[in-house]
């Protein structure tokens, strides 16, 4: 495993990293039971995967931070080797596309979170995608002065929503030092934040990408004929739609996947880590097989201009992210 900056935190994380969204949301990457859980954050951690992305909001309706717990557990006395993310803003236990972000709810969300991975202190604390600037109150900041003061949160994060409504905020905030990283849903698939990718780094501002597998159609394991259950992200998709993202899946593995790049997953992560402004890379992968694949993009070489320029051609418009 290669390691980068984040930003200007100080922080080393590694190339690829593991998001947990799956281990706590069974209605829309189905049930993952704790052993299969366990096993693959404890795999990560051995591949040496240090980064872990989570959220109050990966649970169910009956409980907030089931993924938190599950990745606290996980880690146990290993948590101070690695880099905890995690957000505030949104709960199934508030409505789930409620947006908090203010004092009260930070100060409270922080506990919560904090109890949940069993930890006393948390890496990056980002903005749980905010869909617009006035969702976000002044009191907010005056409430992470007093985290960072008392340790409890290290660096403020913008995890990014729509980029017509927040790429402004999101370059405001960088140019201002009021967050330190950015994370983007930023795939082979969905390249909408690319232009603000370069003016984030040029901040000093961290960027960690997510949702860079578009949503499994990145893994190469999806057939035209593929049933999604009901419930599940994917299900939301027209049948057209479903065929026009495998036969793109498909076109991108004939120009990308190579003797050092042996799937489709591994070239989707390799081509977002050759954007030199990133810091990291989440797999949003459930089974410690397909994260360890993942994993392989970091060893293998940097595509040339002419595979960045094959790959271009093939992008003629953005599919929406999650």
């Amino acid at each position: 495993m290669k390691y980068r900056p984040l930003g200007r935190t100080g922080l080393n994380v590694s190339e690829v990293s593991l998001g947990t969204w799956a281990f706590g949301s069974p209605s829309i990457y189905g049930t993952v039971d704790s052993d299969a859980a366990h096993r693959a954050i404890r795999g990560a951690l051995d591949a040496g995967i240090n980064f872990f992305d989570t959220a109050p909001l990966y649970g169910t309706s009956e409980a907030d931070g089931t993924a938190e717990e599950v990745l606290g557990k996980a880690l146990g006395t290993d948590r101070e080797k690695v880099c905890i993310a995690t957000k505030f803003g949104r709960y199934h236990s508030r409505g789930h596309t409620n947006e908090l972000f203010d004092a009260e709810t930070l100060t409270w969300s922080v506990e919560q979170s904090l109890r949940r991975l069993g930890t006393d202190h948390i890496d990056v604390l980002f903005f749980h995608s905010p869909t617009h600037p006035d969702n976000i109150k002044d009191d907010v900041w005056t409430a992470f002065d007093a985290l960072k003061s008392s340790g409890k949160v290290r660096f403020t994060g913008l995890s990014c929503g729509f980029m017509q409504d927040t790429a402004e905020m999101t370059r405001a905030w960088a140019d201002t030092g009021k967050i330190a990283v950015a994370q983007v849903a930023y795939s082979l698939t969905y390249r909408e934040w690319e232009p603000n990718l370069q003016h984030l780094g040029e901040k000093g501002v961290g960027i960690v990408a997510r949702e860079s597998l578009a949503n499994g159609f990145l893994a190469g394991v999806f057939r035209k004929d593929i049933v999604f259950p009901e419930g599940s992200l994917n299900s939301r998709y027209p049948r057209e739609e479903i065929i026009e993202r495998v036969e793109l899946a498909d076109r991108y593995k004939d120009v990308l996947v190579r003797d050092d790049v042996k799937s489709l997953a591994a070239a989707a992560m390799r081509w977002v880590i050759d954007n030199p402004n990133i810091s990291t890379v989440l797999s949003g992968s459930r089974k410690l097989e397909e994260i360890l694949d993942c994993a392989t993009a970091t060893d293998a070489a940097s595509y040339s201009a002419e595979e960045l320029a094959a790959a271009r051609q093939l992008h003629t418009k953005d599919f929406t992210p999650a």
